[in-house]
C-alpha cells in the first residue's frame, strides 16, 4: 500500500528535532533507519501530519568508549556495530544479537535505537540490550535524563519515552571477556523470532561467576530469566547443571499464542534454547 500523505523534516539538531515534535505533538512521528516506521506507515496503521527524519543529526551518529561503557547514538546503524570493534570486544552479545537481525539491506538502514524504542517484544536487540545492564538516554524539553533498562520497556510496544522526548542514545556497560550467544528460533530465515535467547556468562575455573539472560518474544516486551541467572552463579560450567536449571527459564512468563505457537510450546523451547545459550556462551 501506498502511505497517506505527510509532511517531512529533516532537522540538522536535538534541538530542532524536539522543536518540531512539541510544535506537532502526536500528529508527528520520529524516523530514524524507518524498518520499523515505514512499513507501519505503508500499511496505513498510522497516519502522522509530519515525519521528522533525524538521520542526518550528527550528535546522533556514532560509537564510542566512555571509559566503562560503549555509548552508540540513535542513528547509528546496525551494520555500523557489526563493524565495530569496540562493539566486538567488549559487547559480544549485542554483536551476535544485531547479526541475526533481518538481512544486509535492512542492517545498512536500521538502527539499534530504532528498534528499542519501537520496542516489537520479537525484536532481536531489547534482550541483549537488557541483559547487559544498558541505560537508554532520553532528551526532551526538560532536559536529559536516563534510563535504566529495567524501567524503559514498560508494555507492548510502549517504552519510557514520553511525549516530545527523543530516545539519543543507548549506554552499555562493558562486559569483556564474558563468553555471550544469541539462540534465536525461527521457521524461516530473516523471521522475527518465534523466541530468542539472549545469553553472557563469565565463567572463572569452570565456575560460572555470573550470567545474564534476556528472553525475546516471551512476554508483551523483553524480559530477563531472573530465577535462571540467580541459580547459575556459582554452578559448575557442565551441561548436566546448566540444563537442569535452564529447564525452567519459562516459568512465570506469558509468551504469546499465534499461528507460529502456542504458549506451553514457547515456554518449553525457553528451557531448550536457554540450556543452548548459557552452554555456548560458558564454552561448555
Amino acid at each position: 500500500m501506498i502511505p497517506a500523505p505527510f509532511d517531512y523534516a529533516a532537522p540538522a539538531t536535538v534541538e530542532e528535532a524536539l522543536g518540531l515534535l512539541a510544535e506537532h505533538g502526536d500528529e508527528a512521528k520520529v524516523l530514524a533507519g524507518g524498518q520499523s516506521l515505514l512499513p507501519v506507515l505503508r500499511m496505513r496503521l498510522n497516519a502522522p501530519e509530519l515525519v521528522v527524519d533525524i538521520s542526518g543529526i550528527a550528535s546522533l551518529k556514532g560509537i564510542t568508549d566512555t571509559g566503562d561503557a560503549v555509548r552508540i547514538g540513535a542513528a547509528t546503524t546496525y551494520q555500523e556495530v557489526l563493524d565495530s570493534d569496540l562493539v566486538s570486544e567488549h559487547l559480544g552479545l549485542l554483536h551476535k544479537a544485531v547479526s541475526e537481525v533481518a538481512d544486509p539491506q535492512i542492517r545498512h538502514r536500521g538502527t539499534v535505537c530504532g528498534a528499542l524504542a519501537h520496542a516489537d517484544p520479537a525484536g532481536d536487540v531489547g534482550a541483549p540490550v537488557l541483559a547487559l545492564d544498558a541505560q537508554m538516554v532520553i532528551q526532551g524539553p526538560g532536559g536529559e535524563r536516563t534510563v535504566p533498562g529495567s524501567e524503559f520497556f514498560t508494555d507492548l510496544f510502549e517504552t519510557a519515552v514520553g511525549e516530545g522526548e527523543l530516545l539519543t542514545a543507548v549506554v552499555i556497560p562493558k562486559h569483556t571477556g564474558w563468553g555471550s550467544h544469541y539462540e534465536k528460533f525461527v521457521r524461516v530465515s530473516h523471521q522475527w523470532a518465534i523466541i530468542g535467547i539472549a545469553a553472557t556468562v563469565r565463567a572463572e575455573g569452570g565456575v560460572i561467576a555470573e550470567a545474564k539472560v534476556g528472553m525475546t518474544n516471551m512476554g508483551a516486551k523483553p524480559l530477563r530469566a531472573a530465577g535462571v541467572e540467580a541459580a547459575l552463579a556459582g554452578q559448575p560450567a557442565t551441561e548436566e547443571a546448566i540444563a537442569e536449571i535452564c529447564a525452567r527459564a519459562g516459568e512465570g512468563t506469558e509468551p504469546p499464542s499465534d499461528l507460529n505457537g502456542q504458549a506451553g510450546y514457547r515456554r518449553h523451547l525457553a528451557g531448550v534454547l536457554t540450556r543452548r545459550a548459557v552452554l555456548a556462551a560458558a564454552g561448555a
